[in-house]
């Protein structure tokens, strides 16, 4: 179809693959794609691909289900999600701020455990 561009598709497939470290076979597994399928897509020559194969891609790159349609569209790939991603160190930081409200919610436990035995070993038997 005319303004499909597959070179994009190429582009955008080939990045997420290097990005993920994720080789053929192994993304021919988890889409359900052949290797020689994505072979072509890497290069750049999908003419006959159907779009639910594109969608199989996607999906198994961790992408929404549309992306690699828009990108062939398109031209250009949507907003790149890995770029949005958290960092290590934002990521850290969030585990951080977690044990902290784990440690405080612990606390509280046990304060309340031994309000409990106590105001137990009060009651007359």
């Amino acid at each position: 179809m005319d303004g499909e561009d597959w070179a994009a598709v190429a582009a955008a497939l080939n990045d997420r693959m290097a990005r993920r470290r994720i080789g053929q076979q192994d993304l021919a597994r988890a889409s359900g794609v052949s290797v020689s399928t994505l072979r072509e897509l890497q290069h750049g020559a999908g003419r006959r691909v159907q779009n639910k194969t594109l969608t199989a891609i996607a999906r198994a790159l961790e992408w929404p289900d549309d992306h690699l349609i828009h990108v062939l569209v398109s031209g250009a790939p949507a907003e790149d999600d890995e770029a949005n991603e958290p960092t290590g160190r934002e990521i850290l930081a969030v585990l951080a701020r977690l044990e902290e409200r784990i440690t405080e919610v612990m606390t509280r436990l046990a304060a309340v455990e031994q309000a409990i035995i106590r105001s137990g070993s009060r009651t007359p038997s």
